[in-house]
């Protein structure tokens, strides 16, 4: 399919009920609503066609809108909550444009406003896998790991009536020591922009499926911003970059 024909919809979801930050997703970053940055950069995507938010906010989509997106309803609180799976209100919008509007998005990208120093060229480098690979169901941003799953540890009952510290992989004490990092395969984390293709939603109940591509950025553009810390260092990496 020629990529002009293709619809493609970005989606980013800005719940207000934030606990570690509050009102995280409209907080400022460098002068701008934390939501702004990832809008921008949707914005200046090439192959992205609609962007819509998915928030229980009024005052949150009123800073959605004056970025240019579109914000069709209110998230129903029952998919606000602190437990309710990401993806149940991806597929609810996506289920609501095509029944309110009759529109159905071929690739539906979902962005976080919580990962802010992401790139136009990272949403289109997701939705290029996806364009140049018919077979694929998604392709997913990474970033490598800053500390390797491996060296993950655990506490756990000792039989004594104490605790001990074991690995998290292998539940061995010796094994708490680490080996040099170079010994360990490469391991990666997800930077949080998925794009899938719509049949992936409701043939898999998933955002991924099971052919999945990816693309690499570097750690420093993966930041997800979780508290007041987080702020800061992003913060500082913009200041460094010239933002």
């Amino acid at each position: 399919m020629n990529p002009a024909d293709l619809k493609v919809m970005g989606i980013i979801g800005i719940r207000s009920g934030s606990k570690g930050v509050l009102h995280k997703n409209i907080r400022h970053l460098a002068g701008k609503p934390l939501v702004g940055w990832i809008l921008d950069a949707a914005r200046q995507s090439k192959y992205m066609n609609r962007v819509v938010v998915s928030t229980d906010s009024p005052d949150y989509a009123a800073v959605a809108t004056s970025f240019g997106a579109d914000v069709p309803y209110l998230r129903p609180a029952e998919l606000a909550a602190d437990e309710s799976p990401e993806f149940e209100y991806v597929k609810h919008m996506v289920e609501w444009l095509d029944k309110n509007e009759g529109y159905r998005p071929d690739i539906v990208v979902r962005m976080m406003a919580t990962v802010p120093l992401q790139s136009a060229e990272d949403i289109d480098a997701v939705i290029g896998k996806l364009i140049e690979d018919p077979k694929s169901d998604s392709a997913v941003v990474i970033a490598e790991a800053r500390q390797h799953p491996i060296k993950a540890l655990r506490i756990i009952d000792d039989g004594e009536g104490g605790q001990k510290l074991v690995t998290y992989s292998t539940g061995s004490g010796r094994e708490v020591t680490p080996l040099a990092r170079q010994n360990y395969e490469k391991a990666y984390f997800r930077a949080n922009i998925i794009a899938c293709r719509r049949r992936v939603i409701f043939d898999t109940n998933s955002l991924t499926g099971d052919l999945v591509r990816f693309h690499i950025i570097p750690q420093e553009r993966a930041v997800d911003i979780d508290n007041p810390i987080d702020f800061y260092v992003t913060e500082q990496l913009m200041k460094k970059s010239g933002e």
